[in-house]
């Protein structure tokens, strides 16, 4: 018997609300595509600012009761008041949306730094403690396995995850990460500080050369010599650098399983396509 069939490993995945009333027939068709993937939840990321929140709702509703799939709303606190949150869970209450991933959130471009110096929840663990005391949510929160971007040193964020348990957090989902090393490491430091809360792995699929400069600049998540070499091989061959970015996730994916990992928490950019085979293939 493997010693993997220990772990009661989740599945679930990531999706971006459409930025376009139009393009929510083919949102739609997404994540019917995704639902029969099968997973344990769906996360819907929510849009800079706030001004989308109400396209995170309408996404997450239809997850959650159309397709009868728990849907996981982020939720950000960096523009928002408490009453302001509150109707926020108000609004996913009627939705009967009961999970949420609490996270800061980037400030907005137009935010004062006097309304920034005063905003009512200075980290995402405020907002969790918060949350905890007036809704009846399940709250996920963010982790970074190679510390947050703005974070002085992994030190001080394995402070503020063990705060982020102790104010009520359910589980973590991590930022990407390409290099599984780096999570194990991370994940022993976790243990070292009494962080118990399940931590479920989050990956990205890269099958395009350009998602490098864009995505993951934005995630402070660094590139092992393995992958810059796919990408530098491939960058100019669009087919064979997709299968190669596959390739390289699936082999990641595989690696996390069999040493149990609590859960694969899989950032679609809403295609379901290149998710279906990553899933197909993770069996």
């Amino acid at each position: 018997m493997s010693h993997t069939t220990h772990y009661h490993q989740t599945l679930s995945f990531e999706v971006f609300p459409p930025k376009k009333e139009d393009e929510f027939e083919a949102a739609y068709e997404v994540l019917n595509k995704l639902s029969a993937l099968e997973p344990a939840f769906i996360s819907v990321t929510y849009g800079a600012g706030g001004s989308r929140s109400k396209k995170t709702i309408d996404i997450a509703s239809y997850i959650q009761n159309t397709l009868h799939i728990p849907a996981l709303a982020h939720m950000t606190c960096v523009g928002n008041k408490k009453e302001e949150l509150m109707n926020v869970y108000e609004e996913l209450k009627k939705a009967n949306v009961s999970k949420v991933l609490a996270l800061r959130g980037d400030r907005p471009k137009d935010m004062t730094d006097e309304q920034f110096e005063s905003r009512d929840f200075a980290h995402a663990n405020d907002m969790i403690r918060f949350l905890k005391e007036n809704t009846d949510l399940e709250i996920a929160a963010a982790c970074y396995p190679e510390k947050h971007p703005e974070s002085f040193s992994l030190e001080a964020d394995l402070r503020y995850l063990k705060l982020k348990q102790d104010c009520g957090a359910d589980f973590f989902i991590t930022q990407m990460f390409f290099d599984n090393d780096d999570f194990y490491t991370f994940r022993d430091k976790t243990l070292q500080k009494g962080i118990t809360l399940p931590i479920h792995a989050g990956i990205m699929p890269i099958t395009t050369a350009k998602q490098i400069g864009t995505t993951i600049s934005l995630s402070g998540s660094s590139v092992p010599k393995a992958l810059a070499d796919i990408i530098a091989k491939y960058s100019d061959d669009p087919e064979d650098m997709r299968k190669a970015g596959i390739d390289y996730c699936i082999r990641q994916i595989l690696d996390l399983k069999q040493v149990g990992v609590d859960g694969i928490h899989i950032y679609s950019m809403n295609k379901p396509k290149t998710t279906a085979e990553i899933v197909e293939a993770i069996k």
